[in-house]
C-alpha cells in the first residue's frame, strides 16, 4: 500500500478504534522515527521520503503498546480562564479577571495576568498577551544568535503550530516559532531560537549542525529533553 504525507490511519492494522498515526515526510530526517503529538492526540510517523512511509508505518506498529501508553497519559486541556495558574518564562503566573473588556496585562511584578472579557473573549486576550511576550523575547534571542553567527536578519513569525516548536526556511530566510514556548524557562526559549538560527548554516541535523547549536548555547541536551518531557503540558494550555 502506498502512503502519502499528512495521511492519517489507525494504529491498529485491522482498522479498529484507538490511536491514530499521522504520516509526515521530512527530507531532513536521517532515520525513521515516531513521536507523540500530545496536543492532537496522535502519533506522528516520520520518514525522509514518501516511499519510506511504508517502512515507517510498519515500524510504528511494532511500538503500538508504547504509543498507546504515551497517548493515554498525555496532559488534559487547561483552558485560559480566571483562577488558572500558567507559566510564563518558567515562572508561575495567576490569571485574574477584571470588569470590562480591557486587554490582558501583566501586573504585580509579572506574577499575575489581569484581563477583561468573559469566556472565549477572556481567553483570547490572555493568549494575545502571551503571543506578544513570545514575539518580543524570541525576536531578541533570534537577533542575538544571528549576530553571533554573522548572519543577516530574517523574517520571524509567531504561530500556534500543531506540534513543532519552530521551523526555519533557509532559502527565503524565514523562521517561525510556536508562541507556547514562552511558557518554558528562558534557557529553553534560548535553545529554540539557537536551534532554528543554526539551520541557516546547516539545513539538516548533522553533527556539524549540532556543533553550531553548541557554539550558541553550550550543552543543548538538557533543553531538548525539557521540551520532550514537558512540551505536552504547554500544548495543553488553552485547550
Amino acid at each position: 500500500m502506498a502512503y502519502r504525507n499528512d495521511q492519517r490511519l489507525p494504529l491498529d492494522e485491522g482498522g479498529g478504534p484507538g490511536p491514530v498515526l499521522r504520516l509526515s515526510v521530512n527530507p531532513r530526517a536521517r532515520r525513521l522515527s515516531v513521536r507523540i503529538d500530545a496536543r492532537a492526540g496522535e502519533a506522528v510517523v516520520i520518514a525522509p521520503t514518501e516511499r519510506g512511509l511504508t517502512q515507517a508505518v510498519a515500524f510504528a506498529r511494532t511500538k503500538a503498546v508504547w504509543i498507546s501508553q504515551r497517548l493515554a497519559v498525555r496532559p488534559k486541556g487547561r483552558p485560559l480562564e480566571p483562577g488558572q495558574v500558567i507559566s510564563l518564562r518558567g515562572r508561575p503566573v495567576r490569571l485574574e479577571a477584571v470588569p470590562g473588556a480591557g486587554a490582558a496585562r501583566l501586573v504585580e511584578e509579572g506574577t499575575t495576568i489581569r484581563s477583561g472579557g468573559e469566556g472565549e473573549a477572556y481567553a483570547r486576550r490572555v493568549e494575545n498577551l502571551l503571543k506578544r511576550e513570545a514575539r518580543d523575547t524570541l525576536l531578541e534571542r533570534t537577533d542575538h544568535h544571528l549576530r553571533t553567527l554573522g548572519q543577516k536578519p530574517v523574517k520571524m513569525s509567531i504561530a500556534d503550530t500543531r506540534s513543532r516548536w519552530g521551523s526555519c526556511s533557509p532559502h527565503n530566510r524565514t523562521i517561525r516559532y510556536s508562541w507556547r514556548v514562552i511558557m518554558a524557562p528562558p534557557p529553553v526559549i534560548d535553545y529554540l531560537a539557537a536551534h532554528e538560527v543554526a539551520h541557516l548554516v546547516h539545513a539538516d541535523h548533522s553533527p556539524a549542525y549540532w556543533s553550531v547549536v553548541e557554539r550558541l548555547v553550550g550543552d543543548h541536551k538538557p533543553w531538548r529533553k525539557w521540551l520532550k518531557d514537558y512540551g505536552g503540558a504547554l500544548h495543553a494550555v488553552g485547550r
